[in-house]
């Protein structure tokens, strides 16, 4: 039911306003990375669908939590069915804002610094977050990045003792995407 509404405010976010320029990606980036001494952790996921409303700022994106590719097949295996359990909570999504992107200026190549505010999910776990990043202006495209911690406590996601020393408290998460007009 959760993806069901995510879903669809990612669509009234697309159709909301027919004079507002939309900038959309289907295949974005998000990778984590996590640093213990006694491995460490990686996985990227290029299936991230995401959309920018350059008049209000609204902001959001959805991952396919099984889209996460790891360099070793049983750590992408654990990920999904024990830590995320990607079958029961198959997305994770953010909806926010840009805060004052009515200063920024769009006919003018450039990077701008920005403070993204939302509501990140990840297995129906809602926090707030706000974080800081950058918008570039280039040509007809942005090109959003972002560098966060998140700690899985914070989103029930159970690392069981047997891994507890393998995986970090705290995770770094960098979202890359490459917005196009729509």
């Amino acid at each position: 039911m959760k993806n069901l509404i995510s879903l669809t405010i990612l669509t009234l976010l697309l159709v909301s306003n027919m004079f507002a320029q939309v900038y959309i990606t289907r295949n974005g980036t998000i990778r984590f990375f996590s640093e213990t001494p006694l491995e460490n952790i990686e996985a990227t996921n290029r299936q991230v669908f995401s959309a920018l409303n350059k008049q209000t700022g609204e902001f959001a994106f959805r991952v396919v939590m099984r889209s996460f590719s790891f360099e070793k097949a049983l750590m992408q295996q654990h990920f999904n069915d024990n830590f995320v359990e990607s079958d029961r909570y198959p997305n994770a999504t953010f909806e926010g804002k840009v805060k004052d992107i009515e200063d920024m200026d769009f006919s003018e190549t450039g990077d701008y610094k920005v403070v993204v505010e939302g509501e990140l999910t990840i297995k129906d776990v809602t926090r707030t977050i706000s974080e800081q990043g950058t918008l570039k202006v280039e040509g007809d495209r942005i090109i959003a990045r972002s560098v966060f911690i998140i700690r899985p406590e914070d989103y029930n996601v159970s690392i069981p003792g047997r891994y507890a020393r393998n995986i970090a408290r705290d995770i770094e998460v960098t979202v890359e995407l490459e917005l196009q007009p729509r």
